[in-house]
Order: C-alpha cells, then structure tokens, then sequence
C-alpha cells in the first residue's frame, strides 16, 4: 500500500526561476528529497483558468510556454513528464461524488505554474503528473471544497500540490532584485500565517474582506486559490510547516508550505 504523504503549497514565482530559481531551489529539491517517492502529482495551478473543474488526461502533456518576453533559452526547456490518465479519471470520479460538475481535457499539457518547481524538484522528469484548473470566479471557499473532494488521493501516494503565490501583485513589484520586501506583504504573509496555523478556514476564504491587504496582495484570485485547494486536500488536523518565507522583487512573497 502507498505512503500517505503531505499535501503542499508552492508559490512558483515569475517563469525566470525554471532558469534562475535563486535560494528557492534548495527548498524545492529539499522537499522532494524528504518526501517518499510519489505514485503520482496532481497539481493545481494558477494558470489553467476554466469554467468547471478540469484535469488533464493525455499521456504525453506537452510543456506549455505560456509567457512572452523572456530570454530564448527559457522557451527551450522541455519537462516531459508522463501524464496518468487512471489518474484523471479517479480525480474525475471523486469530484463527481462531491457533486462537482467536472471534465477531462484530453490535450491540455503543463504550463509553467507546474513545472517550473517540477524542475528542480523532480528534474528526471519520471514521476507521472495531472493538473487541476482553477475556476477564478468561485472563489476560494470553491476550492477548499475541491480541494476536499481530491483529499483521498494523498492517503493513496500522490502528492497534491497546489501551486500558485503568497502574494502576486505584479503593477508594483519592482526590478531591484535587492528591493526590501513591501511592509504590505510582510504583514499579509504573517496574517495568512496565523489563519493556516488556526485551520480558520472562514476567515482565510473572506480575505478580500477581511484582511486590509487582502486586494492589494492579490488584485485577482487566481495565484492564491491553489492554497485553497491545497488547504482543502490536507487532513483536518493538519500541522502546517512554512518551508520559505522569501519576498521577491518587494511584493512577490514565494511561500513554501508542507501540511501533514
């Protein structure tokens, strides 16, 4: 019988640190060298946007560059891991008992959300992976329940990840890499923080309320449902361990979280 494992949050940071990846790389690689060998991935990223949840179904998904702009050899890094169709389909079947109208997408490959922590974390390429959508306008007590709905997974050797940012707000990153972090997201990482420690799942869904830099952080969801889902999949009892706390370019926080 496969290990249970740990559910996690990674925030991917810009498509640069499939290239770069800076201090972050050693977290990524040390999460993977402590976990046991995974059956499988599923993650869930920031950039798969639609209208249900999706999951991925082909066999060979493709590397998606999904960026414009950057240096060439960055359009030229393949991570041809193998997809799980058995995979797709029992994700599929445990979000339909859940209620959940749900698809496969037989063609969809891997955007950068997934495989640029992918790289460093399993570079061989060998562990087989499906990717869950997010569903931007449902917001996230939507993908805390997804996240529920996928949790049998993790008691069955596959890893669940949910990658997206701790806090993503591009308009006013700056291009000093030796910028301070902004205060704003010091104090929004150390909020969330206590929120994930407490398992107050009502208040983390209501940040754009409830927290006064809730919308700052994130001008939009999508980069912060893949915790959602991630706090949804993880069990209920969970003990939360932030691996990083990195604050990048004064408003790109890179958190790292391990629920186990």
């Amino acid at each position: 019988m496969a290990a249970a494992l740990p559910v996690l949050f990674l925030s991917h940071g810009s498509p640069m640190h499939a290239l770069q990846p800076g201090a972050v790389r050693a977290v990524w690689e040390g999460i993977a060298r402590d976990l046991p060998r995974p059956k499988a991935i599923l993650i869930s990223s920031a950039h798969w946007e639609t209208d249900i949840p999706a999951v991925t179904g082909t066999s060979r998904p493709e590397t998606i560059h999904d960026f414009y702009g950057f240096p060439k050899p960055l359009y030229e890094i393949q991570y041809p891991a193998p997809g799980a169709p058995e995979l797709a389909e029992k994700a599929l079947g445990l979000l339909k008992e859940k209620n959940f109208k749900a698809a496969v997408d037989a063609t969809r490959g891997l955007d950068h959300g997934a495989w640029s922590p992918l790289l460093y974390m399993y570079p061989k390429a060998d562990v087989p992976v499906v990717q869950v959508a997010v569903q931007t306008p449902l917001g996230p007590a939507h993908h805390v329940e997804l996240g529920r709905a996928l949790a049998p997974l993790a008691r069955e050797g596959v890893l669940i990840i949910g990658s997206g940012h701790m806090t993503h707000n591009l308009r006013e990153r700056t291009r000093d890499a030796a910028a301070p972090p902004a205060a704003y997201a010091r104090e929004f990482q150390a909020w969330v923080k206590e929120k994930i420690e407490a398992r107050d799942f009502d208040t983390l869904v209501n940040y754009r309320e409830l927290n006064p830099h809730g919308v700052r952080s994130h001008p939009t969801d999508e980069h912060f449902l893949p915790l959602f889902v991630a706090l949804g999949a993880a069990a209920g009892n969970y003990r939360a361990e932030r691996l990083y706390d990195g604050i990048e370019m004064g408003t790109l926080a890179m958190d790292a979280y391990r629920f186990s």
